[in-house]
């Protein structure tokens, strides 16, 4: 194997197909990247199979072949080359040289390619398209939400449900929600599928933000992300997810109209008192046209007052502020809406308009 191509190309495509690669796996091959060149392309190739991402660069194939070279020291490696061609080759003994410019490294010891693992291929009985943006800030919206014990290994996923024209991505783990919807106008799949939560989380780590195209093809097994030059292979979760739509109050006896960057703030300071505490505790009390947040710890007391608009009746109601500061933080409107019923049933916050998204964060029981 022999081929020139520019440096950075190679570095970046390493460092693409590394967000697959375990550090640790009782399988050494898979702590590898497979590299193979064919018809003027380099096809850089990760796994822990669960997971699996392939992307290709440009190049000047002058042998073709193919080797898997040790993930890290690989990347490393190039990384450190300048900005420019870079030549590698491989001998017999798949021991690797690399040169660029007046530098050399030389005989990078690689692993046979038959030891690696075949990628799944993934019918395209039913696909998908949409944004890049979109569907990264969908992911980043609501991961945060997916389970990390495994008692409950559903939950560790996201479930995306496509159907009448629309995506919804819905993340759980027992004490919130998260739930982010768009449109897709060219849209008529209906279909659904819970894919690991680690998943996306990487995947959202690839996406542009930029207005690309994003196809995804939904297989029994396996959904395949198509971003062009790099690809994406996951495996999907068996089993029934929570119902949500049971989860989700669709009346509320208080609704609370506030400034969320004020509200996020307020309950950025407060936390910094509530992380002495068990359940990291924060009081709400909403009086008439000011909601009041208060914090006591061994350490001192905290008392912040935001005005706001209220529709109902006043309430008193104690959260964790760390799950009140994640939906808080991944919201971009100026204005939500937080819908109350009880002070030992969920907070709904929402949009003022539409049903772009909807985060429910269940209260912390107060002892008298």
């Amino acid at each position: 194997m022999k081929f020139r191509c520019f440096q950075k190309d190679l570095s970046d495509a390493i460092a693409t197909v590394q967000r697959a690669v375990p550090t640790r796996s009782t399988i050494p091959v898979l702590q590898g990247i497979l590299v193979e060149a064919k018809e003027n392309t380099v096809k850089l190739t990760g796994t822990d199979l669960d997971i699996t991402i392939e992307t290709r660069i440009a190049a000047e194939v002058i042998e073709e072949g193919s080797v898997v070279m040790p993930s890290h020291i690989f990347g490393d490696i190039i990384k450190k080359f300048p900005e420019a061609d870079i030549t590698v080759q491989l001998n017999e003994r798949f021991q690797m040289d690399i040169i660029c410019e007046d530098s050399i490294f030389t005989t990078l010891q690689g692993l046979e390619p038959y030891e690696y693992p075949e990628v799944q291929q993934v019918e395209k009985k039913e696909q998908i398209k949409l944004r890049q943006d979109i569907f990264k800030k969908m992911i980043q919206q609501t991961t945060f939400a997916v389970a990390t014990d495994e008692t409950r290994p559903i939950l560790t996923g996201v479930l995306l449900e496509i159907e009448n024209g629309s995506i919804v991505m819905v993340c759980l783990d027992g004490y919130r929600l998260a739930l982010r919807k768009e449109i897709l106008p060219e849209n008529t799949v209906n279909t659904s599928l819970i894919v690991p939560g680690k998943s996306l989380t990487e995947i959202s780590r690839i996406l542009e933000d930029e207005e690309l195209d994003l196809y995804i093809n939904v297989g029994d097994k396996h959904v395949h992300f198509d971003l062009g030059n790099t690809q994406i292979i996951s495996r999907l979760l068996e089993g029934e997810f929570v119902n949500y739509r049971q989860i989700i109050p669709q009346e509320y006896k208080t609704r609370v109209k506030v400034d969320r960057l004020l509200l996020q703030q307020s309950l950025e300071r407060a936390s910094l008192m509530s992380r002495e505490l068990e359940n990291n505790l924060i009081k709400l009390n909403v009086q008439d046209d000011k909601l009041v947040i208060t914090s006591n710890s061994d350490i001192g007391k905290i008392y912040e007052q935001i005005p706001i608009i209220v529709e109902g009746k006043n309430i008193e109601i104690a959260f964790n502020a760390r799950y009140l500061l994640d939906v808080m933080r991944v919201i971009k409107d100026d204005e939500i809406c937080l819908d109350f019923t009880t002070n030992v049933s969920p907070c709904i916050v929402r949009p003022l308009e539409g049903e772009a998204y909807c985060y429910l964060v269940l209260p912390v029981r107060l002892h008298s």
